[in-house]
């Protein structure tokens, strides 16, 4: 699955216009790679998003095309460094 769609699909990021605007700003990383919106993510990657000051490290835990409210909080993991 495309980066900018798992962002709006696991609700990580709200719009896919707006996942597709922070890869492009070099704000999401995957795997330590700065990522591109076409990138494609893989189950057990780890995406870094950065907004600001504050940053946020997941672990992809499933990879679905549509999910509830409630299912996407199950896509991923946070990682603690």
């Amino acid at each position: 699955m495309r980066i900018d769609k798992y962002l709006k699909v696991s609700r990580l990021i709200k719009r896919r216009t707006v996942a597709n605007d922070a890869c492009g700003g070099d704000r999401v990383l995957i795997n330590g790679k700065a990522a591109k919106p076409g990138d494609r993510v893989k189950i057990g990657d780890i995406i870094t998003l950065r907004f600001g000051s504050n940053t946020l490290n997941v672990e992809v835990l499933s990879i679905d095309d549509h999910v509830s409210k409630d299912g996407a909080k199950e896509m991923y993991r946070a990682v603690i460094d």
